[in-house]
């Protein structure tokens, strides 16, 4: 007999007993017992994403333009609602019982469940908060978290600045498509403006922070947290002064203003009318107002005029760009004179356009029916529709240096690029050699098929204030310790000489002294400007004024365009000559404060407005 074998038995015995043992336990634990398995039901590992604080906007002097504003949004947690809290919730939020029965199916249904809080009331300000949170405290369900909005400290700018929005659908899957991860469904987005060009340096880098929690979602432990970065503040070159003087110049009125430092290309104002408060398309009432801004057709206050219309005619200030390419190609001299022969185009009574100088001051519609047909006819030996066409394409392309026809590249969204009829053009509307000056004389004046930008008119401005040279206009001066983009300190150049541009420069200084932009002067300055008055068939003609000032060493070059404002020299000139004193001498002297109130309280919202 084997002296083991018994042996053997009690040790198989024992791990049977131990296995029988440990599957009894295991049983216990998880089915008859459900202590362990609630505990791991209670406490979970959970991760959350930090919003970063978005980056603020300055102006040229460090004033704040866009910070930040604390709002509150209001949690209901179902679960824990009393029988007594009823009536206290429905109290103080002026609440039908049936109202608060709603709330509470949203609370507790779909994507809700009781026992997790929800928001049911978004967006209240500090004030309304401060209101109701003693009552709050009473009311073990509702509780508010704190969370940061856009702020303006002044309502101004905001077209300029642009508004943020909860990212939709459609930019969410645009944004991963292209490989941008930064955002989830309920971020927050720039979409106009300064807020949509530097989107990606305003919204900063995204922390995390990984925890422990209950069932009913309670944070329990922190594991580790990745604090999140606050985006890159911006300073731009705006003058808040200006741009306030510029908004209450343009009350009542549909049009814009656009203010430029000529030796850097940095825009100084730019005023689109009519404007709206920017804290409008802040918080819970955002939905609301934009409906009600974008509603509001007959006026397009969500328009940015100075980049976006580009379908202004110029009228007569782009006289001056024909005077500067005839210059050029040699086909008039500043003593070239012509008669003002009504017949052939229609003018105003002046004494005789005996030069280029006269013809400037007084805006004399035919001499400048000579000039451009000079241009154009420059080599008419042969064939009319011939030398049409090569004139014009001569012309086209010298218009086209002064920063027409393209956009200009400003750092703004949504910039269109004009319009500067072309051979191609015309050969599609009349026919290929169907057409020649006859057909297209009308350019001579700025009329015709010509089509601007405010922007491009400033720039107009600043190109002779340069004596042929501009900057690509900018509004960014700087993003903190990020360095201005090359493009914006590269000149770029008509390549006509300068001699050519001090004899537009006389004239557009007597336009100012002694003829029709006089409503533009400023005591102890030199300012050189050309009014226009674009043609509007049926209605008021629309006022335009171009500008730079002072004469020598200009600081500040400005276009301004006042839709039905009929001439140029009624509402445009007046309006750059008190922004360009404000700005030149810091202050306004008590008889322009005066003309400042008059031209405010002046409404040209009516297409039939008589003055």
């Amino acid at each position: 007999m084997d002296p083991f074998k018994n042996r053997r038995w009690v040790i198989i015995l024992i791990i049977i007993s131990v296995g029988i043992i440990f599957s009894f336990r295991l049983l216990y634990i998880q089915i008859i017992n459900n202590e362990w398995s609630e505990r791991a039901e209670k406490i979970s590992l959970s991760s959350e994403n930090l919003q970063p604080p978005r980056g603020f906007i300055y102006d040229r002097n460090n004033n704040l333009l866009v910070g930040a504003a604390t709002l509150y949004d209001l949690y209901i947690l179902p679960i824990a609602i009393r029988k007594k809290d009823t009536n206290l919730i429905c109290d103080l939020f002026k609440l039908s019982k049936a109202e608060f029965e709603e709330i509470l199916y949203e609370a507790s249904s779909g994507y809700n469940v009781p026992y997790k809080a929800s928001v049911f009331i978004s967006s209240i300000t500090q004030l309304e908060h401060a209101k109701i949170s003693p009552f709050i405290g009473q009311i073990p369900a509702i509780f508010a978290k704190s969370k940061v909005d856009r702020g303006y400290p002044l309502p101004i700018a905001s077209h300029l600045l642009g508004y943020i929005r909860r990212i939709d659908e459609k930019q969410y899957e645009f944004s991963r498509k292209s490989g941008d991860f930064f955002y989830s469904k309920n971020d927050f987005i720039g979409i106009t403006g300064l807020e949509s060009q530097y989107e990606k340096y305003l919204r900063g880098k995204r922390g995390s922070i990984n925890y422990l929690k209950d069932f009913a979602g309670n944070k329990k432990e922190t594991i580790d947290k990745t604090p999140a970065k606050a985006g890159n503040s911006l300073y731009v070159t705006i003058d808040t002064e200006l741009q306030i003087l510029g908004e209450i110049l343009m009350s009542n009125k549909i049009g814009s203003i656009v203010a430029i430092e000529p030796s850097t290309g940095e825009i100084l104002a730019m005023v689109s009318a009519p404007s709206y408060n920017p804290t409008l398309l802040t918080g819970k009432n955002f939905s609301n107002e934009f409906k009600i801004l974008k509603e509001n057709d007959s006026l397009k206050p969500l328009i940015n005029r100075p980049v976006y219309n580009d379908k202004y005619r110029p009228g007569s200030i782009f006289k001056l760009v024909q005077a500067l390419i005839a210059l050029d190609e040699k086909v008039i001299t500043p003593k070239t004179g012509f008669s003002c022969n009504k017949s052939i185009i229609g003018c105003h009574d002046h004494e005789s356009p005996s030069s280029l100088l006269k013809a400037i001051k007084h805006s004399c519609n035919p001499y400048f029916f000579q000039v451009y047909k000079r241009i154009i006819m420059k080599n008419s030996k042969g064939n009319i529709f011939q030398a049409s066409r090569e004139g014009l394409q001569n012309w086209e392309n010298k218009v086209k240096l002064f920063g027409f026809g393209s956009p200009l590249g400003i750092d703004l969204p949504e910039e269109k690029s004009g319009f500067i009829p072309n051979v191609k053009f015309y050969d599609q509307w009349y026919g290929e050699k169907r057409w020649a000056f006859s057909t297209i004389y009308s350019n001579s004046i700025g009329e015709g098929e010509i089509g601007v930008s405010p922007i491009q008119m400033a720039n107009l401005a600043a190109i002779i204030a340069n004596k042929g040279f501009y900057y690509t206009p900018h509004i960014i001066k700087k993003i903190e310790d990020k360095e201005l983009k090359k493009k914006f300190q590269t000149k770029h150049f008509t390549n006509i000489s300068e001699d050519n541009f001090n004899i537009i420069i006389n004239a557009m200084n007597e336009v100012v002294n002694n003829g029709t932009g006089r409503n533009a002067r400023i005591d102890s300055i030199e300012v050189c400007g050309k009014t226009g008055t674009v043609e509007n068939k049926n209605f008021n003609d629309h006022s335009v004024f171009i500008s730079f000032a002072p004469r020598n060493e200009p600081k500040i070059a400005i276009a301004v365009y006042v839709e039905y404002g009929t001439w140029g020299s009624k509402w445009a000139a007046p309006i750059a000559g008190l922004m360009m004193e404000k700005y030149i001498k810091g202050r306004l002297s008590e008889k322009s404060t005066n003309k400042v109130r008059r031209i405010q309280e002046a409404i040209i919202l009516d297409k039939n407005t008589k003055f």
